[in-house]
């Protein structure tokens, strides 16, 4: 039984997130008496779903080595600011280069600091969190940017969230997108093995020729790029953005992967489980919102599945091992 609990844990760590899936829409069907599951809400959770997936595979790619990135959030939040309010100005196309730059940026600099200066990462991020949250605020200044009827017609506006094809939002054709080219990168690629040989143990993967502060540092450009395109296709979706834009983000990304099956300790990930980590959590808000609950209790809902999946993988993995 212990060695069959272990062959799943390891080689389908999404499988229980899966299951999750199918009972939570049974049972949110049932409760919302169809409500839940009619098209119109199902395309709005699945439009959410897209954007936090985007941002979680970049957590979860983090999370494989070991490491966390807390300021994904405010990262989504000024990706969204730069798309929006240069748009109007250079047009969406260069907005969109300028948004996924300032990605790049802000993941290379909490790179240098864990990879190369050796400072934890979670305070790396949590200082990035609060660092472009304030900044977010200050550009705003309580204001918010909007696209304009011009931005709205724009290829790229419309390529990148603001459009649709056959009743699908092109946002959850790029999460679909995105996920299989990780996919490939991660479990095809010779960086892949690489990321996961640091989480699983950074010193042997060190002696054994792995360039472990390269890693590190990629793997926080690649979540700082997609935290800031995650951003983009939330703001060309909705069509505005503000100061508050991504708050509290970073913790549904946690989540999303930790309930995907990702191990907070690196080593393991699931790419696929955190898309369907990410279905669960939107789910739920979707399910709080038709109930006419308090969107503040969401927070307290996330806060609760981080602890209890965290929980729950910590005692798997130990059933695991145990002989």
């Amino acid at each position: 039984m212990r060695q069959f609990i272990g062959s799943i844990v390891r080689r389908h760590p999404e499988g229980i997130t899966i299951s999750l899936v199918v009972l939570i829409s049974l049972g949110f069907a049932v409760t919302t008496q169809g409500s839940w599951l009619s098209v119109g809400n199902l395309q709005s959770i699945s439009q959410l779903t897209a954007v936090l997936a985007v941002m979680a595979f970049g957590e979860a790619i983090v999370i494989a080595t070991g490491e966390i990135d807390i300021s994904v959030g405010s990262v989504s939040g000024i990706g969204a600011l730069t798309f929006l309010g240069l748009a109007p100005i250079a047009g969406s196309g260069i907005a969109l280069l300028a948004a996924l730059a300032c990605g790049i940026l802000i993941g290379a600099m909490n790179g240098v600091f864990v990879a190369l200066v050796g400072i934890p990462s979670l305070l790396v991020t949590l200082g990035s969190l609060f660092l472009f949250q304030g900044i977010g605020y200050a550009v705003t200044s309580g204001f918010s940017f909007a696209a304009t009827n011009t931005v709205r017609q724009q290829f790229v506006y419309n390529a990148v969230g603001g459009g649709g094809f056959a009743e699908v939002n092109t946002g959850v054709i790029w999460a679909l997108v995105i996920l299989v080219v990780l996919q490939l990168v991660v479990f095809e690629a010779p960086v892949g093995n690489r990321i996961l040989a640091v989480g699983g143990d950074a010193g042997s993967s060190f002696s054994r020729g792995v360039n472990v502060s390269r890693i590190k540092f990629g793997v926080f450009v690649v979540s700082g790029v997609l935290a800031a395109f995650a951003g983009v296709l939330d703001a060309a979706f909705i069509g505005y953005a503000d100061g508050s834009f991504g708050v509290t983000m970073e913790l549904s990304a946690i989540a999303a992967a930790v309930l995907g099956g990702c191990h907070l300790a690196g080593g393991r990930i699931s790419l696929i489980g955190t898309l369907f980590g990410a279905f669960i959590l939107r789910g739920i808000q979707s399910f709080l919102i038709i109930l006419g609950v308090q969107p503040q209790w969401y927070i307290l809902v996330v806060g609760l599945i981080v602890v209890l999946a965290s929980l729950a993988d910590r005692t798997l993995t130990r059933l695991a091992l145990k002989k």
